[in-house]
């Protein structure tokens, strides 16, 4: 082991510890200088420059306008909505794994989820396993990973490191010439923050009443009196102006004396990136003519992109690379796989479930009872066949029961039987004898007059 002196305090570094790549950067921070639109062209063009690109302008600049407190925010809402699931590491057979318990609940896990998840955001992360019996890591600066050589420099602004590619315990997540959603999200952050500056000195100059003192040009001493008197009394803006000269203060109060014109263009900076990172605006804030129709179409749109981030998240720890990483810390992955668990909404059950009552019974077509315990959420019984079994001996019984009691009731009362014919009354004789000469429209007329006693 070797001794590292810092501030006083001595710490001991094992030779893992200090093979690890991390420790052999030579990171510096980032860049707080005032950046503007320029700015971020100078880092967009340096990021996709052909021989030579350098990604280290564009991240500074986005861990810049990562404190605009508005798009921090839909950034958190996007990403939480998944780190929010419930999640679960099952078998071949669909059986969960209690083994991996402890790592889904642990900090470790949530910020490897949550390094995931940022990806789309920064086009690219990277993390640096460390080899043990503990799951843990650390985070690779951003601007440190080159994909366009597969290496992690060792200054940022270098082109000459460690290679990533094939490294077992090195995992960089994202594409070559992915630049991120920040990068269309930056100069409406830009803009809006010149706004605001814009607009505080606009409330700082004409907040507070203006007082304007008029003398004499030719009249030093009064001048000097009148400016010890401005002076002595507050620190709100004051102007001295000689009674000879042309004076006319066009503050832009009586156009914008409510501010309106910094709010709108603020307002249309925060629903650009709402836009971009949501997909939508109603969401995160309402407009005057937002309504409940509007809300829920937007709030649909929202949880398209939640599962689309939920399908990117679990084909990231569901990779190959990932996973042999935790089974270098002993877990169990062969044949599994990372599974997110469904939440339940009741509304779109519903509409299911009376789609598939529509289909199975009112137009007859077999619908499978794996496919219903998947729309409803229920869990299937471990001793489903038995159960199946069951219910159809008893659909037959039952069935059989109800066939019986209906031929029964259905089955006429028998009347003793007389071979012998009853003998015709004269009156029955002479009408069958009349019958038999007419045609069929006559007869018809007959039996109905018969019918109701009455005469042809």
């Amino acid at each position: 082991m070797e001794n590292n002196i810092k501030k006083g305090v001595v710490t001991k570094t094992t030779k893992s510890e200090k093979e690890l790549i991390i420790n052999q950067l030579n990171v510096v921070s980032a860049d707080r200088s005032k950046k503007d639109i320029g700015d971020f062209k100078s880092a967009l063009q340096s990021a996709e420059s052909v021989h030579y690109p350098n990604r280290t302008r564009l991240q500074d600049l986005y861990k810049d306008i990562i404190l605009d407190g508005h798009l921090s925010g839909i950034i958190s809402k996007r990403i939480d909505a998944v780190l929010n699931k419930a999640i679960h590491f099952e078998d071949k057979q669909g059986k969960r794994i209690d083994a991996f318990n402890d790592l889904l609940e642990s900090l470790e896990f949530r910020e490897v989820l949550r390094k995931i998840l940022e990806t789309p955001f920064y086009g690219l992360s990277g993390l640096e396993f460390i080899p043990g019996t503990k799951f843990q890591f650390e985070e690779i600066p951003r601007k440190h990973i080159k994909p366009n050589k597969g290496i992690i420099a060792t200054e940022q602004n270098g082109d000459s490191g460690f290679d990533y590619v094939g490294v077992p315990n090195l995992w960089i997540t994202g594409q070559k010439d992915d630049l991120g959603l920040l990068l269309k999200c930056a100069p409406y952050a830009i803009w809006k923050r010149g706004a605001l500056a814009d607009w505080s000195q606009y409330i700082e100059l004409f907040g507070q009443p203006v007082r304007i003192i008029y003398y004499d040009a030719y009249d030093e001493k009064t001048k000097i009196e009148l400016k010890q008197v401005l002076d002595e009394s507050g620190s709100s803006l004051a102007l001295m102006i000689p009674k000879q000269a042309d004076f006319q203060m066009m503050d832009g109060k009586q156009a914008n004396g409510t501010g309106e014109l910094q709010e709108r263009f603020k307002k249309t900076c925060d629903d650009e990136m709402s836009v971009i990172i949501l997909t939508n605006t109603e969401t995160t804030t309402s407009s005057k003519s937002s309504g409940y129709a509007q809300s829920q179409t937007h709030a649909t749109q929202q949880l398209e992109i939640t599962k689309s981030d939920i399908k990117y998240a679990t084909a990231m720890l569901n990779s190959e690379q990932f996973l042999s990483i935790l089974k270098s810390y002993g877990y169990p992955v062969t044949g599994g796989k990372f599974v997110f668990e469904k939440e339940i909404d009741l509304n779109s059950i519903k509409t299911q479930v009376d789609i598939i009552d529509v289909v199975k019974n009112k137009l007859g077509t077999p619908v499978s009872d794996d496919h219903i315990y998947d729309v409803t959420g229920i869990p299937k019984p471990d001793d489903y066949e038995a159960q199946k079994e069951e219910l159809r001996v008893k659909s037959l019984e039952v069935q059989s029961s109800n066939s019986k009691v209906q031929n029964t009731k259905e089955e006429p009362p028998k009347e003793p039987q007389n071979n012998a014919q009853k003998p015709l009354k004269p009156k029955q004789k002479t009408l069958n004898s009349k019958r038999s000469t007419l045609n069929l429209f006559d007869r018809l007329r007959t039996t109905i007059a018969d019918f109701f006693d009455q005469p042809l």
